[in-house]
């Protein structure tokens, strides 16, 4: 009977805690392209792979789809918010060296800092893919520190 209790406790200092992850969830249900506020989220205990774990990191994000009250916000579900809106009209600039072109451009899809967007010279008619800078602007070719 006490070496049954002593294996037990031995047990218990020996084996691994098993960390418990936690897992963020919206409040209430929230809607496509909503920023998201601190109210909206709260951590929950659960391990799901490749959610958000901290209301921090996702404050101040864009909801990409519907993000439903309860289920697990995982990190494709937000993003940066959009800084170009589609059908509208950002400048466009391809860099190299101390060479910049610019030229005015039509986006065709939303899209926030760092995200890749196509969008069409309004001078050539030409559909090119490029990369939305901080300032608004659509940068195409090798990626410069602007």
């Amino acid at each position: 009977m006490i070496r049954a209790g002593i294996i037990t406790i031995a047990a218990a200092l020996i084996a691994p805690n098993v960390a418990q992850s936690d897992t963020l969830v919206a409040t209430r249900t929230i809607r496509a392209q909503s920023i998201l506020m601190a109210e909206d989220l709260k951590v929950v205990e659960g391990d799901v792979a490749g959610t958000l774990i901290s209301v921090d990191e996702a404050v101040g994000l864009e909801a990409r789809g519907m993000l439903y009250a309860g289920r697990p916000i995982r990190m494709s579900d937000v993003g940066p918010p959009a800084l170009v809106e589609r059908n509208s009209i950002v400048p466009l600039y391809f860099t190299q060296g101390s060479l910049t072109i610019s030229a005015d451009a039509r986006s065709l899809s939303r899209a926030g800092v760092g995200d890749t967007v196509r969008v069409m010279n309004l001078s050539s008619k030409t559909i090119v893919t490029g990369i939305v800078g901080p300032n608004g602007g659509v940068h195409v070719g090798r990626l410069t520190s602007q």
